[in-house]
């Protein structure tokens, strides 16, 4: 019981502190990939918690349901005879109420993950689709010209996969400019971010009070667009990246599941873009953020080894007592 506790105790910690946390040490991009990582465990580890916690706590009651025990002894007792009906009959019919909203919720969610994860699927799919259709093939690239005046690039996750320029990007931009925005589109596809963002905004939907999902989902769409800049740059140079953000910025909305240039975070992007982070100041986040993601890895196993050792504070009857 004391492990089921224990790994609940420690979601709630990363549910509640990790947010604060995380934000303030990725929102700068100094090392955008660990920052991707550590939002990712951290998002990982709250649902594997709550998994993790539900396994051992069915498994305990199933082993021991038969076996008599002091009512005050542990919390496990405490259920076991609350269950049998021994403490009245409201009270066992309370206990099966609340197992079967459990169970409940529990199916609600999932669906709704399936759901939301299926839906940007096909979305992503019909657009590309339909936009090779429509368009026709920028000469020497694999992109799709779109007949808009709007100046818009971006991709879109599909059968195959696609980037879409608007006539009006390839109007304002110059042959470096689109080469820089082609890159970063196709590192968006390499690094398959449209299947991360998918994740993280499909939990958020399912889950809104959680804060850590929904500012998650957001954070992570910031630091991949980063991660993008990041390739562009190496390929192009971050001026040439950078006038080419500047260059498609503006008020026009992508459609829903692209990822494109100018998609979120313009101004955070340009200034770190004119303002690169310092060689100390990469390893010092490099640093910070893995021992964040190494905590992160290793909590859940760590609350449960140190429940089943006895060493944990989350332990029921010391809880009680």
């Amino acid at each position: 019981m004391s492990i089921a506790a224990c790994l609940l105790l420690y979601s709630l910690i990363v549910a509640v502190l990790g947010p604060r946390l995380l934000t303030r040490w990725t929102r700068t991009g100094t090392a955008p990939r660990l920052g991707v990582t550590a939002w990712l465990v951290a998002i990982v580890s709250v649902p594997v918690s709550w998994a993790a916690a539900a396994v051992f706590l069915t498994a305990e009651l199933a082993r021991d349901w038969d076996r008599p025990g002091q009512i005050l002894t542990s919390c496990l007792a405490v259920l076991r005879v609350v269950a049998a009906g021994s403490a009245g009959i409201a009270v066992q019919i309370g206990l099966i109420t609340l197992a079967a909203l459990a169970l409940a919720a529990a199916a609600v969610l999932t669906a709704r993950l399936g759901r939301s994860l299926l839906g940007a699927r096909t979305c992503t799919h019909d657009h590309a689709r339909m936009a090779r259709v429509a368009g026709r093939r920028l000469p020497g690239s694999e992109a799709v010209v779109l007949e808009a005046p709007e100046r818009v690039a971006y991709c879109v996750a599909g059968r195959p996969n696609t980037i879409v320029v608007t006539r009006g990007a390839l109007d304002a931009l110059d042959a470096a400019h689109l080469h820089a925005v082609l890159a970063h589109e196709r590192a968006h596809l390499a690094g398959r971010h449209h299947l991360l963002l998918a994740t993280t905004r499909g939990l958020a939907t399912a889950l809104p009070k959680v804060s850590l999902f929904a500012h998650g989902a957001t954070e992570i769409a910031s630091l991949l667009e980063m991660c993008a800049d990041d390739h562009a740059a190496r390929e192009h140079g971050a001026h040439t990246v950078l006038g080419a953000l500047l260059t498609l910025s503006g008020v026009v909305s992508l459609p829903t599941g692209a990822l494109g240039a100018t998609g979120v975070g313009v101004v955070q992007r340009a200034e770190r873009l004119v303002e690169p982070a310092t060689r100390t100041q990469r390893r010092h986040a490099r640093m910070l953020l893995t021992a964040m993601v190494t905590l992160l890895a290793v909590g859940p196993l760590l609350a449960g080894v140190l429940a089943a050792t006895g060493l944990a504070f989350c332990d029921p009857l010391l809880l009680m007592g």
